[in-house]
């Protein structure tokens, strides 16, 4: 067994714990505990419940180690604890069908992960970012390091299962120890909008991206002609797509390109679930959730056709990074080359990282940072 495929013939369970794993560098998880919930989760792989029952009691175990620590008088170690059980929480509520109960553990997560990020990091705050027809997107702006006026800054969009409370920490940490702020945003179809507020995906995503910006660029902390637009997993897509329409964005990066063909993919996850419900990187209701067709496959696989770069990239015009993982078994490589070869910038760039170099998972959840510093030197020489 490897430790990148924590469950041999469950791919929805052996990706979840990727996704978790890969917050250890921040100190969102620890490896120990991470490991303490997949042993007793080894024998319950057949039990419906065991996945939120095991993540969420590790996610108690932690609330109260926080509580009594605190009450101890150690906030900044509160504050650990306060983190990594939001996480735990994060974990436990992924394979729970949409409803009161996945709201619920949802908000626990979102409660206890702030309580964490407030204790360990007073320079994020939490901000709300006008949209439309009076909504407004949460999000997490984390100032550079230095707390100068006028910095670069990198808009961040998440994934199709990540948030903003993991983004803020594993790409904020290191834009603000180079001088830049962070603006973490849950666009609709992610994190707290969708959980929360009910926003779902929509292809047109310079809608959001256009509002992130305008959020920004009304800060003192921000220098408008130096922002950058980021997307990872499912979010490579948001990044391409914003580059392409909102054109007051410096650079954008897609860490992880977004499947070229996204309909014909969901087609065959679809068939995929309906054979085996443990082949896939997903459960069987996640992307219909996102797409707001929780009911109805095939009006989400009908939506999803109007997610396609293919007559969109060639419209980007802005410096444009690919970074992809060569063995990357959520989103095929060959979706990196085909969105790089269309890109129409003439600054663009693709990079595909090898095992040999240290990590090559989808989003690079095998070795992180080691992506984020790669993404970060790009974005420097840019913005010099």
């Amino acid at each position: 067994m490897s430790w990148l495929e924590e469950f041999p013939g469950n791919f929805a369970w052996s990706n979840a714990v990727l996704v978790t794993k890969a917050m250890a560098p921040y100190g969102a998880v620890a490896l120990a505990e991470v490991d303490q919930v997949c042993k007793k989760l080894s024998a319950r792989q057949n039990e419906t419940d065991a996945w939120r029952e095991e993540w969420c009691a590790m996610g108690r175990r932690l609330e109260l180690f926080a509580e009594r620590t605190e009450a101890a008088g150690h906030r900044l170690s509160a504050g650990n604890f306060f983190l990594r059980a939001g996480m735990y929480w994060f974990t436990g509520e992924r394979f729970v069908p949409p409803g009161d109960e996945k709201r619920k553990l949802g908000a626990k997560a979102l409660e206890l992960q702030h309580a964490g990020l407030e204790r360990r990091y007073p320079g994020i705050e939490r901000v709300e970012v006008a949209y439309e027809s009076g909504a407004t997107l949460p999000g997490l702006f984390f100032k550079n390091s230095g707390n100068r006026q006028r910095a670069p800054t990198i808009v961040v969009f998440d994934g199709m299962d990540n948030c903003k409370e993991m983004s803020v920490l594993f790409c904020g940490l290191e834009f603000a120890a180079r001088g830049w702020n962070t603006l973490a945003i849950d666009g609709p179809g992610q994190g707290e909008s969708l959980r929360l507020r009910n926003l779902y995906a929509r292809h047109d995503y310079e809608v959001p991206g256009r509002a992130a910006y305008d959020y920004v660029a009304g800060r003192p902390e921000v220098d408008p002609s130096r922002v950058v637009a980021m997307g990872y997993s499912f979010g490579g897509y948001y990044a391409a797509r914003i580059a392409a329409f909102e054109k007051r964005y410096r650079a954008a990066v897609a860490f992880s390109a977004l499947h070229w063909d996204l309909a014909g993919f969901q087609r065959e996850v679809k068939r995929k679930q309906e054979a085996d419900p443990k082949a896939t990187a997903q459960s069987a209701f996640h992307f219909r959730w996102v797409m707001g067709c929780l009911d109805d496959a095939d009006a989400a696989i009908r939506k999803a056709e109007k997610f396609s770069l293919a007559e969109v990239a060639p419209r980007i015009e802005t410096p444009f990074l690919v970074v992809h993982g060569a063995d990357d078994k959520v989103v095929p490589v060959a979706s990196a080359t085909k969105l790089f070869d269309a890109v129409g910038a003439r600054d663009k760039h693709l990079k595909i990282f090898t095992a040999e170099e240290g990590g090559s998972a989808h989003a690079l959840a095998d070795n992180r940072p080691l992506a984020v510093d790669y993404i970060a030197d790009w974005i420097g020489e840019r913005l010099r």
